[in-house]
């Protein structure tokens, strides 16, 4: 049996309006609170971080961020610091989500600084890795995934193993409906756990792994049943307040 806490993370994208961002994080604040063995958080664009996290305020909901810049100020216009972040109220924040590497031309390199960064604010990084479709017809899934984890957690020391999670999001099932099977996502999983190992040692038998992509209440029980996914980081889902509400009752 599985000693890690389950870990449910909603992100919210680039989607909602100020009131319904808030309606939404009631919602979830008030079915959260029935819960006692999941941990739960919410990443809300940045312009609602403030009223999220106000509605949020003496919950057991977690405030998230969906990206952060690598410096902690300077003349980056448009970038949200880690510490500013962490000012604000947040816990934890997404680091190279796929659509960031892909949109965004977010290199692995880039994605280690962002990370160092995270930390060094003192802010819980949700670290994103995941293949492309073509990539996984080829045969390159774990390969890939192993590049991505070791270049992001690159001189990231042992003691702060505790602090980081990883989400597997397939990039092929984000946004399409398809998802990689419970097989094909304990196998990813696994490998995670094994290069962590690697790099962390005996800690990273407590860190966690998320599975992400087309999550919803009808496979996350499949997914949590697999030994090495601990959670899952939850897009269309989690905009609205009854099927995150079943994913979070199911991801116990």
């Amino acid at each position: 049996m599985k000693s890690r806490r389950p870990f449910i993370a909603g992100n919210w994208k680039m989607h909602l309006g100020r009131s319904q961002a808030v309606e939404l994080a009631r919602r979830v604040k008030e079915v959260a609170a029935g819960l006692v063995q999941v941990d739960v958080a919410l990443a809300p664009p940045f312009v609602w971080l403030e009223a999220v996290g106000r509605e949020l305020q003496g919950s057991s909901v977690r405030l998230a961020a969906q990206n952060c810049h690598f410096e902690p100020q300077g003349a980056f216009t448009g970038e949200v610091a880690a510490e500013m972040l962490k000012d604000a109220g947040c816990r934890h924040v997404i680091i190279g989500h796929s659509e960031r590497r892909q949109y965004f031309g977010e290199s692995d390199e880039l994605i280690n600084r962002k990370v160092h960064a995270a930390l060094r604010a003192g802010l819980e990084p949700i670290l994103c890795v995941g293949e492309k479709l073509e990539e996984r017809e080829a045969g390159k899934t774990l390969s890939v995934v192993e590049r991505q984890v070791k270049a992001a957690l690159d001189k990231v020391p042992g003691e702060k193993a505790a602090l980081i999670t990883i989400a597997y999001e397939p990039v092929w099932a984000i946004g399409t409906g398809r998802n990689a099977t419970p097989k094909q996502a304990q196998q990813v999983h696994a490998h995670i756990r094994s290069l962590l190992e690697e790099h962390f040692g005996q800690a990273a038998q407590q860190m966690r792994i998320q599975y992400g992509g087309s999550v919803k209440p009808e496979n996350i029980g499949e997914l949590m049943a697999c030994a090495d996914i601990d959670g899952a980081l939850v897009g269309g889902a989690s905009l609205k307040a009854d099927s995150f509400a079943g994913i979070l009752s199911l991801g116990r």
